[in-house]
């Protein structure tokens, strides 16, 4: 059973809150899941899931994730809820909390959104950080590490590329905080303008051609359209040519090494799609991971706020 002083507070918002200890505990603890754990709840529990931003794959995990654990999920949609009348997302959480809602799983376009809900007395729910701006993605970087996990065991030494469209990346920044804290050797590539300072602390930029022969994970990024003005403009054959993951490249990468997408993919251009569910890729087993490593995220912040109903 996961320890509840593994989180002081019912929050999970950000990779740098956690330790190596704790990643650890809740990798074994999603195992545990993946391999039929089952849990009980002795009182009724409820989840609403609030995404300010499209999702395919986090949204429907974390809804699984929930149901799977015995909770009702309360339905939520923006464009039909007071956000559209000038509501504020304090006060939108603050109405799912005052009707007993008791997690809240939030996506926003806002960098941080988060600082100012937690520590709010008002708001006494258990708070998951489901993507935040060009912040940070804690549950995508966890599926991650329990991913790598599953294929290599330790961290230590382990090489990892984070290519692609690195600067507007939440994945790739709480992925290089936690692979930093586990021993990882990280480097980065893309196009070297999104290799911006705070990446350099973390890992040093080399062009893909040099990485693909001694990386043992080649984690890509997606082109994020969306939050690029000039988007009209870009050259989809050109940025594959360049910085993709092609069939040539692929095939230079030594037999253990693996290939990682978050999702979702821009077919050809970071990723060439005979890849995509080629022997290498895990893409489909970081999707399946997600629930189970969400289940044990959703376990340990319900466990923090002590409500005791989980057996």
């Amino acid at each position: 059973m996961i320890d509840q002083a593994i989180f002081q507070k019912p929050v999970l918002v950000s990779m740098k809150d956690l330790d190596v200890t704790t990643v650890k505990l809740l990798i074994q603890r999603a195992e545990a899941f993946k391999q039929g754990l089952h849990l009980e709840l002795t009182t009724p529990l409820y989840a609403a899931n609030l995404f300010f931003e499209n999702s395919t794959r986090t949204h429907t995990s974390f809804e699984v994730a929930e149901r799977r654990l015995g909770l009702s999920v309360v339905q939520f949609d923006p464009q039909t809820s007071s956000v559209k009348k000038g509501e504020s997302l304090y006060d939108t959480c603050l109405t799912l909390a005052a009707v007993g809602v008791n997690l809240l799983v939030i996506r926003h376009w806002q960098d941080a959104y988060y600082k100012m809900l937690i520590n709010q007395p008002s708001l006494p729910v258990a708070l998951i950080n489901a993507g935040d701006g060009s912040g940070e993605h804690p549950s995508q970087s966890l599926l991650d590490m329990m991913t790598i996990s599953e294929n290599f065991g330790d961290f230590s030494g382990l090489k990892v590329a984070i290519v692609g469209d690195l600067n507007h990346s939440r994945v790739a920044r709480s992925n290089m905080e936690i692979l930093h804290k586990l021993g990882a050797q990280i480097f980065f590539s893309g196009p070297a303008y999104w290799y911006t300072p705070e990446f350099a602390p973390y890992g040093t930029y080399l062009p893909i051609d040099e990485l693909v022969e001694q990386v043992d994970v080649m984690m890509m990024l997606r082109v994020q359209h969306e939050r690029h003005q000039s988007a009209a403009d870009f050259d989809a054959a050109a940025y594959h040519r360049q910085y993709g993951l092609t069939v040539e490249r692929a095939a230079r990468m030594h037999p253990d090494a693996i290939i990682m997408h978050p999702g979702p993919i821009n077919r050809d251009v970071e990723l060439a799609s005979e890849l995509v569910e080629s022997k290498r890729s895990r893409f489909v087993s970081q999707m399946q991971n997600g629930v189970f490593m969400r289940m044990a995220m959703i376990e340990s912040v319900l466990r923090a706020q002590d409500l005791g109903c989980l057996v």
